[in-house]
Formats: C-alpha cells, sequence, structure tokens
C-alpha cells in the first residue's frame, strides 16, 4: 500500500521553513545530520518525516519520538500536528539543546525534550510512538510495548531490511502490522503496528 500524499498548511510550511533555517545554524556548529544541502535535507529527510502524517492515529493523546536526534521525524510531525502532546526523546545533550531551542523559536507549546536514555524516560501512557534510524525492529518493540497505552500505535519507517526485521520480530511478539510504502526512498517501507504484545503473554 502507498503512503498518503500529506498535506500541510502554509503556517505550517512557513514552521518547516523556520525549522530547516534553525537546523542549517546548528548544524555548522554540532553534527545534527550529516546532509548539508538545504534542498536534499528537505528531501530527504523533511519529506521523510512528512509521510508519516497521514499515518498517524486519530484522537490526540501523548506522543513520543524515540532517539530525535536533529528532528526527524519528532520535531517536524510536531509542527504539522498541534492537536497532540509531543514527547522528543534523545541522550544527546547537544542535540537535545537544539530541540528545545527550535521548539522554543516555533512557538511549538505542546513539544516537550527529554534528554534521557530511552530506557529511562518516564512518560504517560502513549498513544502513538515512532522512531526513525533507530534500532531493529525486535528493540524498537520492547521500548514500544514498555511506553505505548492499550490500543496504541507505533510508526517505524524501515529500510529493505523491514521484512527480515519483521521476522525476527515475529519469534517474540504478536501485532497487527500493516505496510505501506516510502513515497521518497525506494525500496523503504512504513511500519504501523497495533495490538503488540510480547509471545505468550
Amino acid at each position: 500500500m502507498r503512503t498518503p500524499e500529506p498535506v500541510v498548511s502554509r503556517e505550517t510550511e512557513a514552521r518547516l521553513d523556520g525549522f530547516l533555517s534553525l537546523l542549517l545554524r546548528w548544524n555548522a556548529r554540532i553534527n545534527l545530520v550529516a546532509e548539508r544541502d538545504p534542498e536534499t535535507l528537505r528531501a530527504r529527510h523533511i519529506a521523510d518525516s512528512l509521510q508519516l502524517l497521514p499515518l498517524l492515529p486519530g484522537g490526540g493523546g501523548e506522543a513520543a519520538d524515540l532517539g530525535t536526534g536533529g528532528g526527524f521525524p519528532g520535531l517536524v510531525l510536531a509542527i504539522a500536528d498541534t492537536g497532540r502532546s509531543w514527547n522528543l526523546v534523545e541522550s544527546d545533550r547537544r542535540k537535545a539543546a537544539f530541540l528545545t531551542a527550535a521548539a522554543g523559536e516555533l512557538g511549538l507549546s505542546h513539544v516537550r525534550v527529554h534528554t534521557r536514555r530511552i530506557e529511562a524516560v518516564t512518560l504517560p501512557p502513549l498513544a502513538l510512538v515512532t522512531a526513525r534510524a533507530l534500532a531493529p525492529l525486535p528493540v524498537l518493540l520492547g521500548h514500544a510495548a514498555r511506553l505505548l497505552s492499550p490500543g496504541g500505535t507505533a510508526l517505524f519507517p524501515k529500510g529493505r531490511s523491514a521484512a527480515d526485521e519483521l521476522t525476527a520480530a515475529e519469534a517474540e511478539w504478536t501485532m497487527h502490522t500493516e505496510r505501506f510504502e516510502s513515497r521518497t526512498e525506494p525500496g523503504a517501507t512504513i511500519l504501523r503496528i497495533t495490538e503488540l504484545h510480547r509471545a505468550g503473554s
């Protein structure tokens, strides 16, 4: 199934432009992302993050992005999705400082930054967990199972290894999985996972 085209407002586009400017300014001092070209950043990172937007569950509630790094996908999604609270979890203090500064400058009062390791962070039960290029799926599911509320959703962009990672995960977990073809990276897949339980529990 193809990921639906994300639709964003002019206000969101303006905030995304502001985010990109901040990212480029901070990236000159600390290594947030390897890419330096603005158009490539927009196409490779911002568009890649935005394609998750149509897949977000309705109903608001708390969301968390694990290992947000330079803001992908968590801060990009928070810019476009202001109807829920976003928790950005990033253990690197310099990256967390950037996320905090960006949220403040962009007026994102619904964003909280947590400078903690994922294993140590304490959050309210979450309706949504996201993570991009962070860890193999079995590891991500362990984090998601601890943080998600009953009925919660996990959204994980994955590369060409998605099928192998799913096979490995199914030895430990039962879940309902939907697969969406990436709009930005040929061969990549976005996994939307619900009804997550450890096998045998």
